[in-house]
């Protein structure tokens, strides 16, 4: 008798490739991946880095990475969420009332971005305050402010 296959959610598959994206970055700090859906259906891809044709970080400073900003972030990356929206921008993909599914909480900037693009949903796996050890997720605040729904995504084998 044929054993039953666990049938996996979107949350998980679009999570996992949105890990999965994340290990394309040439960052050599944070290696962050995204995923734009509508209704069930994979719209857009992006994971951090600098705009392409540009350079690679893990090339050209593989041991401390690009320069830092006055806020110690990577002053030439895009964040893995503008990859994404950037690309279906470029392609003429609406965007209103997508759902983002992005590995690290937005950014304050990226979360202005998501609001003003119409996305209506953000899934993320890891705090972007945790990361840079600062006291609050202000672009998951800005979004819930704003009528966003944002959820932290918990996997199954956690739960």
């Amino acid at each position: 008798m044929p054993t039953k296959t666990k049938r996996l959610s979107f949350d998980e598959i679009y999570m996992e490739l949105a890990e999965n994206l994340g290990l394309r970055s040439h960052c050599v700090k944070a290696k962050v991946g995204a995923v734009l859906t509508k209704d069930t259906r994979i719209i857009s891809l992006g994971y951090n880095g600098p705009p392409a044709g540009t350079h690679n970080c893990d090339v050209e400073w593989p041991d401390e990475g690009c320069p830092r900003d006055s806020k110690g972030s990577c002053s030439l990356a895009l964040h893995a969420e503008m990859n994404a929206i950037l690309y279906a921008s470029k392609n003429n993909v609406p965007l209103e009332g997508c759902t983002l599914y992005v590995t690290l909480s937005p950014c304050i900037s990226c979360a202005r971005i998501i609001y003003t693009a119409g996305i209506r949903h953000v899934i993320f796996k890891n705090s972007y305050a945790e990361y840079k050890g600062i006291p609050t997720d202000e672009g998951v605040e800005f979004l819930r402010k704003f009528g966003v729904t944002v959820d932290r995504y918990i996997s199954n084998d956690k739960k």
